[in-house]
């Protein structure tokens, strides 16, 4: 069986369970504390801890050798413009379907003044450390300035991913810029270090179907079906709109700028949407999404190793799409009336917000609690969507991590270093011919060339 499919069979069964126990004993009953503390929760931490455990020095190992790998330092600056760009534009373009659709649908409307109320109530302690999680991490120029760390192993001890990757740019254009028989030991050091990750992430992968079950009975069992239904229409509508970014929006750029069938790309990369979708986290998907690209895809290791993690932090689609709905849905809950100019506004400090979001689950709601304090709706108002948060925090990221494999596969076929015909083949392989992860039981190996290049890297 396939790794997608077990992770996907567990995702079902994790649900399935969930809502049962929630159904028959409730959310807050001790079996389903005790089973959340201390089976499931366990489980499901085990699996991200191993993720996150290898993101920093995946980052630093791609980003360097990704930058190694281009060489020209004009060239480095050619591609990341292109790639920021990309993201920008898109995450600009998912925000503005949002607001549309939000604006059309008008969700907050229909909430009443009891359900409301019952809401605050009831995440009002949820809300408060939000709250105050927003008033000590604001979005402003000493978050850009934080970019250039000044302590690159404080930055990966404290998950700064942007200070990871900027001294990962800086060491990789070094790289270039000394004598090559100097900076081959240091080039093949990032290569092993890579390797390494790579069978890490082989081990974490084969606790993904356990995993992806504890960490969805841990949402359902709490929760159940209980707070669809006063917030179904809200739930609807960023769902609805997340689906159609990716289905039409993504699904056009795919096919007008990669080349290739939408439904093709999606089947390459079910593991990557399988996993942002239980792990709720860009930055967790990194190692998966890196392996998809490259095995999958047949995206070159440069590009794939630059792209990539840039994309985990500042591919955003599915988050500033959800940030832009869910303030205008609050202000619609507290009567506040926004003009052209201030929809405009929203739209504006969702794509910055979201950019600067952590991509870790749950980053992006103390930034959204600023947005609507610009509007007047009070920062604990955001305890009305908190318990749903956690079904659109797993959608969006899904949105956010294909993004940045369309972004990557646009970038590469730009570059001329790839085309639709790179494509590994797709073959039916017995089980016991071909590794599971990360390349899965379909797919033929790359060829490997006799001699290996000069760079140490097959391109």
């Amino acid at each position: 069986m396939a790794l997608h499919t077990r992770i996907l069979l567990g995702l079902v069964i994790g649900a399935a369970i969930g809502i049962g126990v929630n159904l028959g004993l409730g959310g807050d009953h001790a079996v389903v504390a005790f089973l959340n503390t201390y089976v499931a929760g366990p489980v499901g931490q085990v699996f991200l801890r191993m993720l996150f455990m290898i993101v920093m020095p995946l980052v630093f190992a791609s980003i360097s050798l990704g930058v190694a790998g281009i060489g020209d330092i004009r060239g480095v600056g050619r591609v990341g413009g292109k790639t920021l760009g990309f993201f920008l534009g898109t995450t600009v373009m998912a925000a503005s379907l949002g607001l549309v659709i939000v604006s059309a649908v008008r969700p907050g409307e229909l909430l009443d003044a009891s359900t409301r109320e019952g809401l605050l109530r009831t995440y009002a302690n949820d809300a408060s450390s939000t709250v105050a999680t927003a008033a000590s991490s604001g979005f402003g120029i000493d978050t850009l300035l934080d970019i250039v760390t000044r302590n690159p192993i404080r930055s990966a001890a404290d998950g700064d991913i942007l200070g990871v990757i900027f001294f990962g740019l800086m060491f990789g254009a070094a790289l270039t810029l000394i004598d090559k028989d100097r900076a081959a030991p240091m080039v093949g050091f990032l290569e092993a270090l890579n390797d390494i990750v790579v069978k890490i992430v082989e081990m974490a992968m084969k606790l993904a179907p356990y995993g992806v079950a504890g960490l969805i009975f841990g949402v359902t069992s709490r929760f159940g079906f209980a707070l669809l239904q006063p917030l179904g229409v809200y739930v609807a509508t960023v769902l609805g709109a997340l689906l159609l970014h990716a289905l039409v929006t993504m699904a056009l750029i795919i096919r007008l700028f990669v080349g290739v069938s939408p439904r093709v790309f999606f089947s390459r990369i079910k593991a990557s949407l399988v996993t942002a979708f239980s792990t709720s986290s860009s930055s967790a998907t990194l190692p998966t999404n890196i392996a998809v690209a490259e095995d999958r895809l047949g995206i070159p290791p440069k590009v794939a190793g630059f792209v990539l993690p840039l994309g985990a932090t500042m591919c955003m689609n599915g988050t500033s799409l959800f940030e832009g709905i869910t303030v205008i849905f609050l202000c619609q809950v507290f009567g506040v009336d926004l003009s052209l100019g201030q929809m405009a506004v929203v739209m504006s400090m969702a794509v910055i917000t979201a950019i600067g979001a952590a991509g870790v689950p749950g980053g992006s709601i103390p930034l959204l609690v600023g947005i609507l304090a610009m509007f007047g709706v009070p920062g604990e108002g955001i305890a009305i969507i908190l318990g749903v948060d956690r079904i659109l925090d797993m959608s969006r990221a899904t949105v956010n991590v294909l993004g940045d494999l369309v972004g990557t596969t646009v970038i590469a076929r730009h570059e001329g270093v790839w085309k639709p015909s790179d494509l590994p083949s797709l073959q039916d392989i017995p089980l016991d011919e071909s590794p599971d992860w990360p390349r899965g039981d379909d797919i033929q190996p790359r060829h490997v060339p006799t001699a290996p290049p000069e760079s140490g890297r097959e391109d």
